[in-house]
């Protein structure tokens, strides 16, 4: 049992280092750029082409803002709101809806 405890603390304290944002901060800038499309805590989309981004991977996160931010994906829409981002607030948007629980799409309508 207490092999099995220990176990967990490590993964959970690993991915608290590997997600290096402030989920609080996270938050606030989300409201400000990202909820009136993907909804406060990423669960309600305005748009049926618009992701789910409650519970996604923080990497993934990362990795598809950093990628509008730069060109690599080419939406006009996200390429604007990521183009505002710095590194950490991509960090911080990141940690915080990888941090949310993700609702049914069912649950939504």
């Amino acid at each position: 049992m207490m092999r099995l405890l220990a176990v967990m603390l490590g993964v959970l304290m690993a991915f608290h280092v590997q997600a290096g944002g402030n989920a609080d901060k996270g938050k606030q800038k989300a409201a400000q750029v990202c909820g009136a499309c993907h909804g406060p805590d990423g669960n309600k989309p305005s748009a049926p082409d618009q992701p789910v981004l409650a519970g996604q991977y923080y990497d993934y996160l990362v990795q598809a803002l950093g990628d509008y931010k730069n060109g690599r994906r080419t939406n006009p829409i996200m390429k604007g709101f990521a183009a505002q981002l710095s590194k950490q607030d991509i960090e911080d948007v990141a940690t915080w809806f990888s941090g949310q629980p993700t609702t049914s799409l069912h649950d939504q309508r």
